[in-house]
């Protein structure tokens, strides 16, 4: 008899449970959270979604920040997340369009 998890955690199509066992904690600046109720509510969703992934071990498309140390984007359609991680915090400190975050 095959084992289930075994075989989730071979698959490329894994569940995001599966995907990694370190979990960080989020935390979001007054800020961002200001420029997240400007969004429209689907990519909101969206975009909750994406940061519950990263949360969940760095899932989603991420990117480092050039010259940076500590500071990563996640890419959300045509809006980015930028944050910076420390140890097993990650602290989102913008939420915009991507034509307008990098301002």
């Amino acid at each position: 008899m095959v084992d289930r998890e075994q075989t989730a955690l071979r698959s490329p199509y894994r569940p995001a449970a599966l995907l990694s066992l370190v979990e960080y904690e989020v935390e979001i600046t007054d800020e961002a959270k200001a420029r997240l109720r400007l969004i429209p509510k689907e990519t909101r969703r969206l975009i909750g979604y994406k940061i519950f992934l990263l949360q969940r071990g760095l899932g989603g498309s991420v990117r480092k920040m050039r010259g940076s140390t500590n500071e990563y984007r996640l890419r959300v359609g045509n809006y980015r997340v930028l944050f910076e991680l420390e140890g097993k915090t990650i602290m989102i400190y913008a939420v915009g369009d991507r034509k307008d975050i990098y301002r």
